[in-house]
């Protein structure tokens, strides 16, 4: 039985590189690459846990149709348990365009399909209670399963004896706390952005960010902020952590990485400074390469590439 479980979302991801304009109606722009690719960040959290050696299950659902194929048979080549996801003929699976600039950096074009239709009764329990930990991604994206439902799901973890960890995605509805406050006291790991934090919190200080999640019972807080590292909190021990110099490629997926990276510090019972810099380490990998997944190394690779790598700014 698996180790992690992550539940969330599912998505097809079409990324297409270099875009620095939207073509006028009726008009067309070549680009040099257009790929397809596994998204999500169920789907890419648990694509890099098995990539670093855990096994890890994925819960989600999906439509019957192609995006449906290519997602559970890409995730069942990287190794992951798929006996959760659910295929739903009734909509479309979940996909995302992703605009990717010279830079690195990306815009969005995304469509909920059967993510939408995800709900507590979805989940199949006899996965998750023998797992060590249960990661549920993508919250605010999943619009049936978001709040009530998502604390009633990691409470019901709890009481199996699973540790729990959660990640946020941009809140395009505008719910913010509303949705996430009954799920905080059930949260061991949060692991935001730091921009989605600012909009939880209404603070900008990673320091009182952490602060204010833990005043609800989090345990750890993890705080994802780009090229500037990560902000980490656990008890009284707190850790600015700088971002990894590496060419970045593509940095789609570069978050659920990192988020990959921490829960493998957690399940590993490392301690919280060695899981941050390891999780940076995991997200750093991710954007060396096109799509979410497949610049992610093993985890002797990983913790190899720590020991020689350089900081950026540094």
């Amino acid at each position: 039985m698996p180790q992690i479980v992550c539940i969330g979302i599912l998505v097809a991801d079409v990324v297409a590189r270099p875009i620095e304009r939207i073509p006028d109606k009726g008009k067309l722009v070549l680009v040099d690459n257009m790929e397809l690719h596994t998204g999500g960040c169920a789907t890419n959290t648990g694509t890099a846990l098995a990539r670093l050696g855990f096994d890890t299950a994925v819960i989600g659902k999906v439509g019957t149709d192609g995006f449906g194929d290519f997602i559970l048979k890409k995730m069942r080549e990287n190794g992951l348990n798929t006996e959760g996801v659910v295929r739903d003929p009734s909509t479309n699976t979940s996909a995302t365009m992703v605009m990717v600039s010279a830079d690195g950096e990306r815009s969005f074009l995304h469509y909920t399909g059967a993510n939408a239709k995800f709900t507590f009764n979805d989940i199949n329990w006899d996965i998750v209670r023998s797992a060590k930990l249960l990661h549920i991604g993508g919250f605010f994206l999943l619009p049936s399963f978001d709040g009530i439902q998502t604390r009633d799901a990691l409470k019901r973890a709890k009481e199996l004896g699973v540790m729990t960890s959660l990640d946020t995605a941009w809140d395009d509805r505008g719910n913010w706390m509303k949705l996430l406050e009954p799920c905080l006291p059930y949260v061991d790991v949060f692991l935001p952005s730091i921009e989605e934090a600012k909009m939880l919190t209404g603070e900008s200080d990673p320091a009182k960010i952490a602060d204010k999640f833990m005043k609800y019972g989090v345990k750890t807080v993890g705080l994802k902020m780009g090229s500037e590292g990560s902000f980490v909190k656990s008890g009284d021990q707190a850790f600015r952590i700088p971002a990894y110099k590496v060419e970045a490629v593509d940095a789609t997926g570069a978050g659920d990485a990192f988020v990959a990276g921490f829960i493998a510090g957690v399940v590993k019972g490392w301690d919280l400074e060695t899981t941050g810099r390891f999780a940076n380490a995991v997200g750093a990998s991710c954007v060396t390469a096109m799509g979410a997944s497949n610049g992610i190394k093993s985890l002797q690779e990983t913790l190899e590439f720590m020991k020689t790598a350089t900081f950026l700014n540094s």
